[in-house]
């Protein structure tokens, strides 16, 4: 058999493994993931005076546990509060376009490298629910 047909005949079951693997990552089983997890993300990159410009980038995402059980002595209740939150992530800057004469056309966001659950924190996380 030739190099050719075997690397071709491999193609489609690449293919075939590709999408298995969506379908295991579909909807419904993210609804059941615990844990934390780096996933892409899309949001629209702004800022006064220039034009906005959608952005995908990696981002942490997940449920982690968390419980909380009463106990005699105050504040009378023990609590574990985890949250899917950044354990490392990289500055990444682009340029946005159509910027008004004057204005600094670069923004820089975060993207997530790894994730984990963790106590949140405020300087990477927002808190304000928990």
């Amino acid at each position: 058999m030739k190099l050719g047909h075997l690397f071709l005949g491999s193609v489609p079951l690449l293919l075939l493994i590709h999408c298995i693997w969506a379908f295991n990552t579909s909807k419904g089983d993210l609804q059941k993931f615990i844990g934390c997890a780096v996933r892409e993300f899309t949001f629209l990159a702004k800022k006064p005076g220039c034009k906005g410009l959608r952005i995908t980038t990696d981002a942490c995402w997940g449920r982690c546990e968390t419980w909380e059980k009463p106990i005699l002595d105050p504040p009378c209740i023990e609590a574990h509060h985890r949250v899917c939150t950044y354990n490392e992530t990289k500055q990444v800057t682009i340029k946005l376009p159509s910027c008004a004469p004057g204005v600094d056309p670069f923004y820089t966001y975060p993207m997530a490298v790894r994730c984990d659950c963790g106590a949140c924190s405020t300087a990477t996380t927002e808190c304000e629910t928990i």
